[in-house]
């Protein structure tokens, strides 16, 4: 089964069709075609490791407690990346930690270690010299070095996207696979510090190959009970489309978070804790005592689990600087324990040891799991501690990530598509790499969070620019290469708020739109423009539809595009009048009492507004005949205030109203009316820091809720947290439902039932308790109607009762939660002020799984926007412009969605398909059933072939180990792979290497084009 290898760590098996060559030589010749892709599909080799053979002896009669010395270095959180890897003055710095731990693992043939952030490894990695490497090479064989997770960074998992998952693993791993081979490759999964844990993260795991995960956090209440009933080891079901075990993954629960065990901790970093002293004439003695100590612990914490092994995670934030005084202090203690003390009698064996080893002892265990298959959502570590106030953090950074998410996707198919002429060409050098990493980074639990301190959120933000900076200039010779024609190509970062100079201030410009789904899409283009009167014309020269809405200082030029799969179209605008007798400006509407109503509507919808309120009232669906009365309007809770003594106050992490009854922004909105050919809009104003407009465009069968919030005032001393609330008599029965980072759907309780799926809860958090993570919607339903939000960025929402639904779109804070930040969430600048969209669908339950899931689609990889001035030079002479352009012979179907189209080496490139609708979830459109694919090329095929993934290695352990469950199934059987006939069932990703050939020519350093 080739889905395993969604991190695609191998090679194409050796195989290879055609080349790139080099592209300095100076050989002129004819345009160059486009490459031939997919010649040689091969599915992306397995995901194996050597095994698990390099593993301590233990000993089978007696407790094994199996010491994990490790350190877990952020990246950026109070500190910026930089500064963590460089430290500073009172600062660690992870390079001297990896010095340190090298010389100490080098030092004695025993110890071991693990360590997870590749973002800083790999940094490190390249400083060293070639005798370190080497050195480090062998630790790594002998097992002693082991990495665990092996992606980028530890990501988070409520505020990630999956795409964005998968792409931050893929760099870690593939560093890794690069560097080390198979010895490298992670076997666990290590999520020790995130907040809470998603069950698409542990199916993605699961479909990676990685054979069991550990977390760190866990619910107060749900760690207790676990303990109790000696479950803290179990194998996690984390979907319910897959057929089972391929997203089943054991996961073992922590005891001590990741720390040490109190008193046993021997760091720089650690609090008053002495170092072993084994010296009866000292008076600072104290071995028999620590000893004791340690032993009583490893008692207790056995208790909890089900096997002779335990484990102790020897480390923390920043651990190891100085890796002799950690390691110097375990040798005693490993010494004296199974020296001293087994020889009087103690049935504790202590070793050094790793994750995977761990959970080979716990797999030979040969036991029967209990079995999970919620979510680890939402987290608390105390009563009234809830940390769901992340999950809307920082909405300003959360929407740049997701933006540059469908840029980065876009920049990676275009150096795909274009060949190497994308990376060097008349714009200069650019590639996708550098907004990868800093992508990757923006993944990191403390960063896409917006759990970092502002200096480092700021940071955050500058690596991404620098990253578009570089995609911008891959972009410019791309669509160069690709539309035959150079011209002065420029992206318009600043649209959401009607900047854009080039459409501002030219009477003639072009527009590309590029397309990064395999389906066609129609899209509404809207420019800030001067003011006038403007024809717009398609690919072809024909005429298209278009208005001028607004005035000065931002009249919008509106025109519905046509953007083939996989590619783009060129759309030319000329201003023809100075006149603006085609302006369409929004008109005030007057509030009057009684029943007086407004409506927008089109073909397919119509919304209504209350005259007295100006809110939201009722939305229809004309062709279903659905009909539902509505309240849509914006609260905010009262978050602490200076100078209040409370135990517990709201903060970047920690979600803690001071009242469960939200207060109103308004009690009614001032509107407008705006209505065109192309768009009708409903303009409110709630206050001076709260507007929305409802727009609905021609042809769309959805309601577009956009809103703008901030700066959010204080000035009355109190934190605010404002929400979106939607309010509708159905009768949900007490259930709503949450996307797990962007694909399977998770059905929710409201507060009145308090309700956990695995354990009884005692709620001390009415709101802040039952809210969950929306990553890109969440929608309620009476069984016939469903109305689903689908959102922009990741937010934190709720039902708290029966019809209604609520999305916090920002908040702003006075007090830190004590959580480690250090300062309160208090966005000044361009984060004070937020605008985002929330998309309203109205449909049948059996209809409505394809109407969310191919518009959330269309949102997270939605067309980039690319104006040039009108006249430019051929590409090459004798180049033939092309206006409209597709990467795809056909498209693909609704069901299936191409997850990764990107370079993977000089000769190979990466391609992830996946099934994007759940088992059973369409009725409509039969949408849920497994689909076949004939993998199709441009060009004329030569050759083509898929390889099975290798099941078996060398080494006699299976690749995926097993642990039954109640209900386990056989692994199904892996049918033969056949390119022409590729099948994938609901919810499966699957993963290939393509060889391709360039017939190509580049672009040389000195500007002409080159036979490569």
């Amino acid at each position: 089964d080739d889905s395993g290898a969604m991190t695609a760590l191998g090679r194409a098996s050796g195989v290879r069709v055609g080349g790139w060559g080099d592209a300095g030589r100076a050989m002129r010749g004819p345009p160059p075609p486009l490459p031939v892709l997919f010649v040689v599909l091969v599915a992306a080799p397995g995901t194996r490791a050597a095994g698990y053979e390099t593993c301590p002896t233990v000993q089978p009669d007696m407790l094994n407690v199996h010491l994990l010395p490790h350190t877990h270095d952020d990246v950026g959180w109070v500190k910026t990346v930089d500064q963590y890897y460089y430290g500073g003055k009172h600062l660690v710095a992870v390079k001297n930690i990896l010095d340190s731990v090298i010389s100490a693992l080098r030092a004695e043939p025993s110890r071991r270690f693990v360590y997870v952030e590749m973002a800083f490894f790999s940094r490190w990695w390249h400083q060293q010299t070639n005798a370190t490497q080497q050195a480090v090479r062998e630790l790594v064989r002998q097992g002693r070095l082991e990495f665990a997770n092996g992606g980028w960074v530890m990501n988070d998992e409520a505020a990630t996207h999956y795409g964005a998952i998968v792409d931050q693993m893929t760099l870690g791993l593939r560093f890794l696979q690069d560097t080390f081979g198979d010895d490298g490759r992670p076997r666990v999964a290590w999520h020790i510090d995130p907040f809470g844990h998603s069950r698409e993260q542990a199916s993605l795991f699961a479909q990676m190959g990685f054979d069991g995960i550990f977390l760190g956090r866990m619910d107060y209440q749900d760690r207790e009970l676990r303990k109790k009933k000696r479950e803290m080891e179990l194998v996690w079901r984390a979907s319910a489309s897959l057929q089972p075990p391929t997203a089943d993954l054991f996961t073992g629960l922590l005891s001590n978070a990741y720390d040490p065990p109190k008193h046993l901790c021997w760091d720089l970093v650690c609090d008053h804790d002495s170092s072993m002293v084994g010296d009866p004439f000292s008076p600072e003695d104290n071995a028999d005592v620590l000893i004791d100590h340690f032993l009583d612990v490893a008692t207790k914490q056995w208790q909890s689990y089900r096997t002779n092994h335990i484990v102790m995670t020897m480390g923390g934030d920043f651990h190891y600087e100085n890796a002799h005084m950690w390691f110097s202090n375990l040798d005693k203690l490993i010494q004296l324990v199974n020296a001293e003390q087994q020889a009087s009698g103690s049935p504790v064996h202590v070793l050094y040891s790793t994750p995977a080893c761990y959970l080979w002892e716990l797999n030979k265990a040969n036991l029967t799991w209990s079995l999970k298959e919620d979510d680890f959502f939402p987290y608390a570590d105390g009563p009234h501690q809830f940390w769901t106030g992340y999950f809307s953090s920082r909405p300003a950074l959360k929407r740049y990530e997701r933006v540059s998410y469908n840029f980065l996707q876009v920049c990676k198919q275009l150096e795909a598509l274009a060949a190497p002429a994308a990376n060097v060409g008349p714009y200069g050098s650019g590639d996708s790499a550098l907004l990868e990493e800093a992508m990757a980074v923006l993944q990191h639990h403390d960063a896409i969070t917006g759990t970092s301190r502002q200096l480092v959120a700021d940071d955050y933000a500058r690596r991404l620019a620098a990253g578009w900076g570089r995609c911008e200039v891959l972009l410019s010779n791309a669509l160069a290469r690709l539309s035959g024609s150079q011209e002065a190509f420029s992206i318009c970062p600043e649209l959401n708020i009607s900047v854009c100079p080039l459409s501002q201030t030219s009477a003639r410009f072009q527009v590309a739109i590029y397309n990064p789904l395999a389906r066609k899409v129609d899209r509404m283009v809207r420019l800030p423009v001067s003011a006038g009167a403007f024809l717009v014309k398609d690919p072809s020269g024909h005429a298209v539809p278009s208005d001028v809405k607004g005035q000065k200082p931002s009249p919008e030029l509106l025109f519905s595009a046509s953007v083939p799969a996989l590619g783009f179209s060129i759309y030319s605008v000329s201003r023809v009048s100075l006149r603006r007798s085609k302006t369409h400006i929004p008109q005030p509407i007057s509030q009057k009492p009684g029943s007086a109503v407004l409506n927008i509507k089109n073909e397919h919808i119509r919304a209504t507004f209350n005259l007295e309120t100006g809110f939201l009232m009722q939305i229809e669906d004309l062709e279903q005949k659905l009909v539902l009365p509505m309240n849509q309007s914006f609260f905010w809770y009262k978050a602490g205030t200076v100078g209040q003594k409370i135990s517990q106050s709201s903060g970047a992490y920690i979600f803690k109203p001071q009242q469960q009854k939200p207060l109103p922004v308004s009690d009614s909105a001032q509107i407008h009316l705006l209505k065109t050919p192309l768009v009708q809009e409903v303009h409110q104003n709630f206050s001076a820091w709260c507007a929305q407009v409802v727009r609905l465009y021609r042809g769309q069968r959805h309601l577009e809720l956009e809103w703008t919030v901030g700066p959010i005032p204080v000035g009355d001393k109190w934190g605010k947290e404002v929400i979106s609330r939607f309010d509708m008599p159905l009768d949900t029965k007490g259930y709503f439902y949450t996307d797990s980072n962007g694909r399977e759907i998770l059905k929710r309780r409201d507060r009145k039932k308090n309700y956990r799926p695995t354990w009884n809860l005692n709620q001390t958090e009415p709101v802040a308790g039952n809210y969950y993570p929306v990553n890109t919607r969440i929608y309620i339903t009476d069984g016939k109607k469903q109305l689903t939000v689908l959102t922009d960025r990741s937010q934190g929402g709720s039902s708290l009762q029966d019809g209604s639904l609520e999305l916090m779109v920002h908040r702003r804070l006075l007090l830190d939660d004590n959580r480690g930040v250090g300062e309160p969430l208090l966005e000044e600048g361009s984060g004070s002020w937020v605008r985002g969209r929330h998309l309203v669908l109205l449909d049948a339950v059996g209809t409505a799984a394809a109407g969310h899931r191919l518009l959330a689609e269309k949102e997270v990889l939605a067309p980039q926007v690319v104006l040039a001035p009108s006249g430019s030079a051929l590409y090459h002479p004798g180049a033939t412009r092309q206006l409209q352009f597709s990467g795809l012979r056909r498209e693909l179907p609704p069901s299936v969605h191409l997850l990764t189209l990107a370079r993977w080496g000089p000769q190979t490139l990466l391609l992830r398909l996946e099934h994007q609708f759940a088992r059973g979830e369409d009725s409509g459109r039969n949408l849920s059933s497994p689909v076949t694919l004939n993998l199709q090329v441009r060009r004329q095929v030569r050759k083509e072939r898929e390889t099975e993934r290798e099941r078996e290695r060398e080494n006699p352990h299976p690749s995926l180990l097993g642990f039954p469950s109640p209900g386990t199934t056989p692994t199904p059987t892996v049918p033969p792979l056949d390119p022409a006939s590729i099948t994938l069932q609901p919810m499966e990703i699957r993963t290939f290497v393509a060889s391709v050939q360039w017939e190509e020519f580049a672009w040389s350093h000195g500007g002409d084009p080159v036979q490569a």
